[in-house]
């Protein structure tokens, strides 16, 4: 029974971790090498990530900078940050591309809050269906005679609160999140 409920508390605690990374993706504010994270460009046939074939740098508080070790993939870097969804129009300067982060409208804040509120709702849904699976776990365990009926009942109180604490972790970090994008 301590084994499940480590298990479901360590994949609870991933649940939160991919919230920060999914985060850590969302422009506000200032520039930084995260945003380009998911943006993958089509090297050779295959899909690489930038920070595989460049490097990144933050030039100034809203200026990105990504020079490639390989000055031929530019406009294939390029092309990759017009095709994604980042929503900056990238500055090529035959050496350097440079990506300079405008102030974010008052729509755009409220865009990126709605962002940052669905993927709050992945990460409690994510923790929630580890708290199901855990419990399935837990009934399997009673009937095969590993668990008692009371044993049961507090390995499910004991999972739920658990879901209960990351569940907060989960509110909390989107609280932030959302304060950190309106005060920009």
């Amino acid at each position: 029974m301590k084994e499940a409920l480590k298990k479901a508390e360590d994949k609870m605690s991933k649940c939160v971790s991919s919230l920060e990374n999914n985060f850590a993706s969302i422009r506000a504010g200032r520039a930084t090498p995260a945003i380009l994270d998911k943006v993958m460009v089509d090297y050779y046939g295959v899909p690489t990530p930038i920070q595989q074939m460049a490097a990144i740098s933050v030039a100034e508080a809203r200026v990105l900078m990504i020079q490639p070790w390989d000055v031929s993939t530019l406009k294939d870097i390029e092309k990759a940050i017009l095709g994604s969804d980042i929503g900056i129009t990238p500055n090529n300067d035959g050496k350097v591309i440079r990506l300079a982060f405008p102030q974010p409208t008052a729509d755009r804040r409220k865009e990126l809050c709605k962002t940052v509120k669905k993927y709050g709702e992945e990460a409690k849904v994510g923790v929630r269906n580890v708290r199901r699976d855990a419990i399935e776990k837990f009934k399997t365990m009673k009937k095969n005679g590993e668990l008692t009926e009371d044993d049961e009942k507090d390995a499910e109180k004991k999972i739920q609160k658990l879901t209960d604490k990351y569940c907060d972790e989960v509110e909390k970090a989107v609280s932030e999140k959302e304060q950190e994008i309106m005060s920009i």
